[in-house]
């Protein structure tokens, strides 16, 4: 018999295990429950925990709890990263059983309870563009705090490109006109702790549904909502649009003030190209029109994204094109990085580093061909080489096979997740920065604006990059960074070579980066101009 069983969920750290304790995670639980009979490990634990981010958006775990349950004898737990936590009994778990029962002749309601109110949206949206502009009849009141609304049903994402400009936007808000309200599923890493916050609780309902908690969510953030404002008012909404919701329109005109949405791209396109297929696709795509053509204004972050959303109707006069940002007091060359050499074993080493979330657009096992080419090429480089990988993603295994079959996992240390807070630390331990992204598979135009990018130029670094759209006219080649043609293996090991043999072009290129970020491209930059395009969309 073993002691406790700890499973926890993706995107949380494994827990240092207790005396006699199992602690493993989700996905690797997963596979042992495929690898034998559950039979034989039925009663083996004397208790069982599951490690969620908050027990207030853990949803109905109902799978993981009946598995607990079997290989437990003793007490089953939810427990949140706060120790909060709340006891699994076998009434809690029929009373969920009995939920699932019944939920799925519930889907027909839900869905019809949807698209009316889709329907009602989009009813009310071509009345206003029958009208007058909708926006300069509202008064655009800056003295009044801003609603910020994250809806994303993903829980623990510590560090990304999402969480940079969450942060980076909400923080910089009050620059201009009163604190913002952020109102949010989930805790967002470096968000000001001056900031106001409120939890949107998630329902419980249709939890083991695909996509189905989505459509619920938006009574879910509405009721928030009233909640967190009360009788206050707002100067406007601003959403970072998510899949399937339409709450920040809602929410906007029930108050009567300007709705702004941020928009990075179709999920409907995403999940064709980049992950499996929405299941209730053509509604995805009705939510995403009436966002787009609801919103007083769109942000982009691409010239790629405004031209796309111009040739489906949106008026340009709605829409601004805004590159990602930085913070470059968080991100800024003094950052000592030496801890993290010596962790690695490094000392006088040149050192190309990555960060990323490892998705399929990011390249990073191109980066791993190119690095092994490099050392593979020429063995006496005028500096031993090596690689850091910061991050963890879908492509991670891959880039593992390339570099272990190729003889250069031996030269590399792969990091995992490192939280938002550490992430400059380990940049700084970097001599070399790499994007080596990837144009898109069904022949688009790039839409990105990798975040990436402006926190390499604020550290001050080298860097290669792919000559692609946005990333293209971001850097100049030679002068802030070195140009590369994308997906081209050779290019990317040639790009290398210049920079490893070069540390005065290496030290000039990020000096120049640098000075270039901090003239355009700060969050400050970027959150002025939201703020001064949507007071020009006021009168």
């Amino acid at each position: 018999m073993s002691g406790r069983l700890t499973i926890v969920r993706p995107g949380l750290p494994l827990p240092a295990p207790g005396r006699g304790e199992t602690v493993v995670g989700f996905d690797e639980f997963v596979a042992s429950l495929k690898r034998g009979p559950l039979v034989a490990r039925l009663g083996r634990h004397s208790e069982g925990r599951l490690l969620v981010h908050r027990l207030e958006t853990s949803g109905r775990p109902l799978p993981l709890g009946l598995a607990l349950r079997a290989l437990c004898r003793g007490p089953v737990y939810l427990e949140d990263s706060s120790g909060s936590r709340r006891r699994l009994t076998v009434g809690q778990l029929a009373r969920w059983i009995g939920a699932v029962a019944v939920e799925p002749l519930r889907v027909r309601a839900l869905l019809q309870k949807v698209e009316a109110a889709v329907a009602a949206l989009e009813q009310s949206v071509e009345q206003s563009r029958n009208g007058s502009s909708r926006v300069s009849d509202i008064p655009l009141d800056l003295s009044r705090p801003p609603l910020y609304l994250r809806t994303d049903l993903s829980f623990g994402v510590r560090a990304g490109g999402s969480v940079g400009h969450i942060a980076g936007v909400v923080n910089n808000l009050e620059s201009f006109g009163a604190p913002p309200i952020l109102l949010t599923t989930d805790d967002v890493p470096t968000v000001s702790r001056t900031i106001e916050v409120h939890a949107i609780e998630p329902s419980a309902e249709f939890w083991n549904f695909k996509e189905l908690p989505m459509f619920v969510l938006n009574d879910a953030c509405e009721r928030a909502a009233d909640r967190a404002l009360g009788n206050r008012g707002v100067s406007f909404v601003y959403q970072r649009y998510s899949t399937n919701n339409y709450s920040g329109i809602s929410i906007a005109r029930r108050r009567h003030v300007p709705f702004v949405l941020e928009y990075n791209g179709s999920e409907v396109w995403v999940g064709r190209h980049w992950g499996s297929r929405l299941r209730y696709e053509d509604l995805a795509a009705r939510i995403e029109r009436v966002n787009v053509t609801a919103a007083d204004l769109v942000v982009v972050v691409s010239r790629a994204l405004a031209d796309q959303l111009a040739e489906a109707g949106v008026d340009r006069t709605r829409i601004l094109t805004n590159p990602n940002g930085v913070d470059p007091d968080r991100y800024r060359p003094d950052i000592d990085g030496r801890g993290v050499r010596v962790a690695c074993g490094w000392d006088r080493e040149v050192v190309i580093g990555f960060i990323g979330t490892f998705g399929p657009w990011h390249g990073a096992e191109i980066l791993a061909r190119a690095f092994a080419a490099l050392r593979g090429a020429d063995p006496d480089l005028s500096a031993p080489v090596r690689l850091l990988m910061i991050g963890d993603g879908a492509t991670l295994p891959s880039v593992r096979r390339v570099l272990d079959e190729q003889g250069a996992m031996g030269a590399t240390v792969f990091t995992g997740l490192v939280p938002q807070e550490r992430g400059p630390e380990y940049l700084a331990a970097c001599d070399i920065l790499v994007a080596p992204h990837l144009p898109n598979q069904d022949g688009t135009p790039f839409f990105g604006s990798p975040t990436k990018l402006f926190e390499y130029m604020a550290m001050g670094k080298g860097i290669v990059a792919s000559d692609l759209d946005q990333i293209g006219e971001v850097i100049e080649h030679g002068r802030t960074g070195w140009l590369i043609q994308p997906g081209n293996v050779e290019a990317l090991a040639s790009g290398l070579r210049t920079l490893v043999d070069d540390a005065s072009l290496r030290a000039g290129l990020g000096a120049a980066a640098r000075a270039r970020v901090l003239e355009r491209h700060t969050w400050r930059q970027h959150t002025r101009r939201t703020l001064e395009k949507l007071q020009q969309r006021a009168g």
